[in-house]
């Protein structure tokens, strides 16, 4: 079957054979495979038995299933959700075990709420308050350097309120001043914690770091 033999077995990104496309059906039941394994492995799920899996789907389509949707659906909630935990635990091990290192080095300053920065260049004009409006250029990445956003790379700078970011964010650049460059190394609780966007490059609980330059200040009356 052409669903099934596109799917990863035991973190293996390849099939386990070959199957010729020769009709649309074909086409249609091998994108099917396709999107199915693309979401398995977007939830984590990367270690799958496709032997079992082929079981499952074939019983289904004959009619002869052992196990009904609403038991089904129990077993994959319950492995999710097991698996989104040890995720979490993981990731929060992983922040505080950086930031407890990064701490020790040479010019990072941490403060009360466990923000940690270093003045990469130092500014000369205003600092802003939490109710300022700030124009900015960033660079954002994970621990292991994977970049999840950067202004530099859209070409342009973006301007937002001080109090509409993530706390980290609204901390850290009251301590700059404009013309300054900052690298702030936030925790997950002062990012996004377990609510990044859904989908998005950023997993929850992921302690992040930006590369931050103050371009400008604005008072909001």
């Amino acid at each position: 079957m052409v669903l099934v033999s596109t799917l990863p077995s035991c973190s293996q990104a390849q099939p386990s054979h070959n199957t010729q496309i020769s009709t649309q059906m074909d086409s249609v039941s091998y994108a099917l495979g396709v999107l199915f394994a693309s979401n398995m492995k977007s939830e984590g799920m990367t270690e799958i038995n496709s032997d079992a899996l082929a079981n499952g789907f074939a019983a289904v389509m004959s009619d002869n299933a052992t196990m009904d949707q609403a038991e089904a659906d129990g077993i994959v909630r319950t492995a999710m959700t097991a698996m989104k935990e040890k995720a979490a635990e993981a990731a929060k091990a992983e922040g505080e075990e950086f930031l407890t290192e990064n701490a020790k080095k040479d010019g990072i300053t941490v403060t009360a709420s466990g923000l940690q920065y270093h003045h990469d260049v130092e500014g000369t004009g205003k600092s802003p308050d939490s109710n300022d409006k700030v124009t900015v250029h960033y660079q954002g990445t994970l621990l292991d350097g994977t970049e999840f956003d950067s202004s530099y790379k859209r070409g342009e700078p973006i301007s937002f309120p001080l109090n509409g970011v993530i706390p980290g964010w609204t901390e850290g650049l009251q301590l700059m001043k404009i013309g300054g460059k900052t690298t702030f190394y936030i925790p997950q609780d002062l990012a996004y914690g377990a609510h990044p966007n859904p989908g998005g490059p950023i997993p929850p609980y992921a302690a992040l770091i930006f590369v931050v330059e103050l371009l400008e200040v604005e008072t909001i009356d």
